[in-house]
């Protein structure tokens, strides 16, 4: 059965009231073994609307080798906490349609290890997200502001940030020294009150900041988002097909098409580094990485500690795309 929910409670702030912050109600946070205990929109989503969750995972130094342990959703009357050990495999695979439906939109910040994870253990493409990362930088651009090249906001500089939340999330820090101490954090059964708050805490503002963004968000970067979503979900996700058995990549929609507007194509391209090289590509403190970003305008992603160690990953315009690879071949073969 799922957890008392009088036993385990989280104050969301609901999209409905975005200035009584201060005072966020409380719903109840539900810990979930069996797909029966999953909420029913979420199981068998409404034809006629999109149903909005927020979304996160938690693991083992989560990627495609890190196990998932839990699986977190945000809905306006309660938090869901799906437990990946305790549920194990068909829990997660009754997950799996709503994870790949166009009409499930998860809002999630930063979706690249997640949708890893996800795809490599068990075989979902991670569908119809919003990431509240690239979301940041969209709006930043809209409002004249020139993102950091070398920085992406974290969720915890997105929750502070007075647009969106305006709170402190001290307890984040806490848990990341945790994790540093013990990896097996998210392993250990039955969950502490500590993880099921620290769960909780990743995705009970994800709806409320959704919305502030989608105030702030034109057409035109709601279907840049939505291609970056995309592709980021795609990122580590390595196969040898193209993604040709992923979901097809958004369209630009008519009406911006009927107002004019015809952006270069935006791809993932995925480059090999040989063995010895990757230090070159990187360069000292990533000085090499840095200077490419500031030569193209498109996103560069190294697999870092976690991996693939001998790929880069690009993501931009095909014409900035392009010249991006050939710096970094240049920079493979420079002796």
């Amino acid at each position: 059965m799922a957890s008392d929910p009088l036993l385990n409670l989280a104050k969301v702030p609901l999209p409905i009231d975005p200035d009584s912050k201060s005072e966020f109600p409380v719903v109840p946070i539900h810990i979930v073994t069996h797909a029966s205990q999953l909420p029913p929109e979420f199981i068998d989503p409404p034809v006629d609307r999109q149903v909005v969750i927020g979304f996160d995972c938690e693991g083992i130094d989560l990627c495609r080798h890190g196990a998932l342990c839990v699986m977190q959703l945000a809905l306006p009357n309660a938090v869901y906490l799906v437990d990946a050990i305790e549920g194990g495999e068909l829990l997660i695979q009754a997950c799996k349609p709503a994870l790949e439906s166009m009409n499930i939109m998860k809002v999630i910040h930063d979706c690249k290890r997640d949708s890893e994870a996800l795809h490599f253990q068990y075989g979902i493409k991670l569908n119809n997200v919003f990431d509240t990362q690239i979301a940041y930088s969209l709006i930043e651009e809209e409002e004249g502001r020139k993102p950091s090249l070398n920085d992406h906001i974290s969720f915890v500089g997105l929750l502070a940030d007075p647009r969106y939340c305006g709170i402190s999330y001290l307890e984040k820090e806490e848990v990341r020294v945790l994790l540093r101490q013990d990896p097996e954090f998210w392993t250990y059964r039955p969950m502490s009150e500590m993880m099921i708050r620290a769960a909780a805490d990743d995705v009970r503002f994800l709806l409320s900041i959704y919305h502030s963004m989608m105030e702030r968000l034109n057409k035109k970067s709601l279907w840049h988002l939505a291609l970056r979503s995309s592709l980021y979900c795609r990122c580590f996700c390595i196969n040898d097909n193209d993604y040709a058995e992923w979901p097809s990549l958004p369209p630009l929609p008519d009406d911006i098409v009927a107002e004019g507007y015809v952006p270069e194509e935006e791809i993932l391209s995925i480059l090999n580094v040989p063995p010895g090289k990757m230090g070159r590509v990187i360069g000292r403190k990533g000085a090499s990485i840095q200077s490419v970003k500031e030569s193209c305008h498109a996103e560069i992603i190294t697999g870092g500690a976690k991996g693939p160690p001998d790929k880069v990953f690009i993501i931009g315009p095909v014409k900035q795309v392009r010249k991006a690879e050939a710096i970094i071949r240049g920079r493979m073969l420079d002796l």
